[in-house]
């Protein structure tokens, strides 16, 4: 039998039994992989750093097409599995036809299960995961590099390949910290997936990363000075804010991660066009900290949300949200991680889905 390529499942069975009389391990994922791309390869790097053969269930043509849909998938099944065994962490592949890798868990019995972070145990197929804990599998979860997916790529290529049905959507964004989600906007512009364009970033901190990440790519940007008042935003320091965006001229106000809370002088000008995320399902758990609130709570799931900006906190209409598993070992910390890469997702579509909708009316009141 050879212990390395595209195996039968009895064969790839017979590994397993083989590694586990020497004191090793089969560490198996399964997926389409149907557009390798680096996401793949860092996830598949980590998962042969926790044993000693990677074996991947690779889903079958017929199983990518009963999964995705007539489109798929883009690459042969014997495509899919030579460019998988080309990578140094994959030392097996094992195709299968049906739908679910059920069937060649059970057979195979591997001792870890890895999958990316854009899975968590709770969101894994449920005979997939029944048929693992079956056979003791240890099933990890690791890191989703940012940014980085099937879907996405597949966006940018269309992008690339379709002219833009409008102009650019005119942005300002606002924040107080790192820049995480800008950063997100910022990539979503250059992969072409946000037809937009960024005219301002403002910041009531002076070191924030936001302006530092503005600067890097020349975009205008000012620090807002308090006006006076160290816990909120004086009269003067929001008109300051709302003239500035009129200068700008922007379509779509982006709050990301701005601590301060947005008044009237501001809201009036751009009411509709002030979109903010925060970090919880809402209405549930408004304020600071919403995921020490939903830990603090007891709840089993928790998320991001893109809503509206009005003059109550929090309580604008929903444009977007998306689900994230509280797990029993989770921190403040690692909950509010895996919320941020969440966010990162959304984000960029919503203001795609906001500003295009405002740009089609706008030609439409012209017309």
């Amino acid at each position: 039998m050879e212990h390395r390529g595209i195996l039968r499942a009895d064969e790839a069975a017979n590994r397993r039994d083989e590694l586990a009389r020497e004191g090793k391990q089969l560490v198996f994922t399964n997926g389409c992989f149907d557009l390798l791309h680096v996401g793949h390869v860092r996830y598949l790097n980590e998962a042969a750093a926790l044993g000693d053969f990677v074996l991947i269930g690779l889903n079958s043509d017929r199983s990518v097409t009963s999964l995705k849909g007539p489109s798929r998938p883009i690459h042969g099944e014997s495509d899919r599995a030579e460019t998988l065994l080309a990578l140094r962490s994959v030392d097996g592949v094992c195709v299968f036809d049906d739908a679910r890798a059920t069937a060649l868990i059970r057979t195979i019995r591997p001792h870890l299960y890895v999958k990316g972070g854009d899975y968590q145990i709770d969101s894994l197929d449920p005979e997939e995961r029944a048929a693992l804990e079956e056979v003791g599998a240890e099933i990890r979860i690791l890191p989703l590099a940012p940014a980085r997916s099937t879907s996405l790529t597949l966006q940018k290529i269309t992008a690339a390949e379709t002219p833009a049905p409008h102009r650019p959507i005119r942005l300002a964004v606002l924040g107080s910290g790192t820049g995480s989600n800008f950063q997100a906007i910022l990539e979503s512009i250059d992969r072409g997936t946000l037809h937009a364009e960024v005219r301002l970033a403002l910041s009531d901190v002076a070191n924030s990363g936001i302006l530092s990440l503005a600067q890097s790519r020349q975009i205008p940007s000012a620090h807002i000075a308090l006006g006076g008042k160290p816990k909120g935003l004086a009269r003067s320091a929001q008109e300051e804010i709302r003239d500035r965006l009129l200068d700008a001229d922007v379509d779509l106000v982006i709050l990301a991660g701005f601590m301060r809370v947005i008044k009237s002088p501001i809201i009036e000008a751009f009411r509709g066009r002030i979109l903010n995320i925060h970090p919880s399902l809402l209405p549930r758990h408004k304020g600071l900290e919403a995921w020490r609130q939903a830990l603090e709570a007891g709840d089993l799931e928790t998320g991001a949300t893109v809503h509206q900006v009005t003059e109550e906190i929090d309580a604008g209409e929903i444009i977007a949200q998306k689900v994230v598993a509280i797990r029993e070992d989770d921190t403040p910390e690692s909950l509010h991680q895996r919320i941020h890469r969440v966010e990162h997702e959304i984000f960029p579509i919503a203001i795609a889905n906001v500003g295009s909708a405002l740009i089609e009316k706008e030609q439409d009141a012209r017309d």
